[in-house]
């Protein structure tokens, strides 16, 4: 009985995205407790001996471990168990906060600064802005991350539906702007999230566990899409041939180095369950507590950058003042993270105050490009 109790915990606890209800939840709890107590048993002189089985002691541990577990992910739908083995019902969210938590609004923040930040590049390179052609870049970006959050555990239909029309709208826009480079570097941007997110994680390649999500999550949303943005949004029929100037390439690299420190902050919560499966993500390598000290020297590398390219004029000025003023937002997320490292309860908000610091020095970038035009005129 033991063991498929063992293969259902795994599938449900350890799944991306599987949700477990509450009152299943709570009878697992009960299970192990009723487990454990079969560890010691009664002597004729009345004593507790200990039943030395190490496989089914072990077992158990494992289950405990991602029944924990489990309550962090879900820490406002679990049965919490507690030090004298009864357990406590917390059942206090709303169903707009479950549908808030599936689908994941906040996380698409990595479609819409990139778009944004190039087209404002643009517009202070050419001083045009084509709104149609943003609206149909940005439905085009969610569908394409809708597709790579589906394609792991989603509908194929759904997947694959989101894929087309997705790629759809980028050679619309890519042949309004008669601008087929922009169509390279979107290519390469998606190529990188797909092999990231299916190759990567999934058999056989599985490639993502030895680390290496961090430097594709960079090129993907940096480099790549940030300057295929700035491509179509600033094209037109009569600039057919834009440069490539410091500027995009500098906002694009800040651009995909706060994209990367999400994606960095949402292996905290998850270092125990990563190591059960063999994944290597950095946060498994190098331990929580010098993770908290790669995400203060991350966000000190940003503002450092920042600072750097304002001075070589990489930058203009204003994006400088700008984007100086989220330097609290930066302040908050190395904080929380150098104080709450070692709580899995609490850590697993480090992702989403990453989320704040990519949309507000996103939106402070855009508005310093945006000015800097303005300025000029």
């Amino acid at each position: 009985m033991l063991k498929p109790l063992t293969t259902t915990l795994s599938s449900s606890c350890l799944g991306s995205g599987v949700r477990i209800h509450h009152v299943y939840f709570t009878k697992q709890c009960d299970l192990i407790r009723s487990y454990e107590g079969s560890r010691f048993t009664k002597t004729s002189k009345g004593s507790l001996h200990f039943n030395s089985d190490e496989q089914t002691f072990s077992r158990i541990g494992r289950l405990k471990t991602r029944c924990q577990h489990q309550q962090h992910v879900f820490p406002n739908n679990r049965a919490h168990i507690s030090a004298d083995g009864t357990h406590q019902d917390q059942n206090d969210a709303s169903k707009a906060t479950l549908i808030w938590r599936a689908i994941k609004l906040p996380i698409y923040s990595v479609a819409l600064v990139p778009l944004t930040v190039g087209g404002a590049v643009a517009y202070l390179q050419t001083g045009l802005f084509s709104a149609r052609r943003y609206m149909t870049l940005l439905a085009s970006s969610v569908l394409i991350i809708t597709w790579l959050n589906l394609s792991r555990s989603g509908p194929l239909i759904a997947a694959y539906s989101s894929l087309a029309l997705g790629f759809i709208g980028l050679t619309w826009a890519s042949a309004d702007a008669r601008n087929m480079r922009s169509l390279l570097l979107l290519g390469c941007a998606i190529f990188c999230g797909y092999v990231y997110q299916v190759l990567l994680q999934c058999p056989p390649f599985r490639l993502s566990y030895q680390g290496l999500g961090e430097p594709l999550c960079f090129a993907a949303f940096g480099p790549f899409a940030t300057t295929a943005f700035y491509l179509l949004l600033g094209s037109t029929r009569e600039i057919i041939f834009l440069p490539l100037t410091h500027t995009v390439l500098s906002a694009s690299m800040l651009v995909g180095l706060t994209t990367t420190l999400i994606l960095f902050c949402s292996h905290f919560h998850q270092v125990e369950e990563d190591i059960v499966v063999g994944k290597m993500s950095p946060l498994v390598k190098m331990g929580t507590e010098r993770g908290s000290m790669v995400v203060k020297g991350a966000v000190l590398t940003l503002y450092s950058l920042l600072f750097g390219l304002g001075l070589c004029k990489a930058l203009p000025l204003t994006c400088i003042v700008l984007c100086a003023l989220t330097l609290p937002i930066g302040k908050l997320v190395v904080n929380f993270v150098e104080e709450n490292h070692k709580d899995k309860g609490m850590i697993f908000m480090a992702k989403y105050y990453c989320v704040r610091l990519h949309a507000l020095f996103g939106a402070a970038m855009t508005a310093g490009l945006v000015s800097a035009r303005i300025l000029v005129k």
